[in-house]
């Protein structure tokens, strides 16, 4: 019985963790659709209009499934939403803005995940 409880008392605890790291990936996916964000992630990768216009549906599409994700609390259709986001993102920049792009959203969740420690 004692191990039953600890096991259950891990899960819990590797799962609130879990949810803890996406929050600050999913504030850097939603901050993607800002105007400003989003004009100044485009003056930066350097993208020409068509892929600005892609890529703005994309992250438009991508807000929707993680925002259904979240609010059926499906890990799975979340981490779907992220990879839609990346596979497009990857289909339509070149290897140097693609590059330029991931580190843009690391940076951005390690900021946001900071920032949330520091809050607590």
């Amino acid at each position: 019985m004692k191990k039953a409880l600890i096991i259950l008392a891990v899960l819990v605890a590797s799962a609130t963790s879990t949810f803890a790291m996406n929050s600050g990936e999913t504030e850097a996916f939603l901050q993607l659709n800002e105007k400003k964000v989003f004009n100044g992630l485009m003056k930066y990768l350097g993208t020409n209009s068509e892929q600005a216009d892609y890529l703005k549906t994309v992250f438009e599409s991508t807000e929707k499934k993680i925002k259904n994700a979240e609010r059926r609390s499906d890990e799975k259709a979340y981490d779907n939403a992220v990879v839609f986001n990346l596979a497009n993102a990857k289909y339509v920049l070149s290897h140097e803005q693609y590059r330029k792009y991931l580190i843009t959203l690391n940076l951005s969740m390690s900021n946001n995940q900071n920032l949330s420690a520091n809050e607590n």
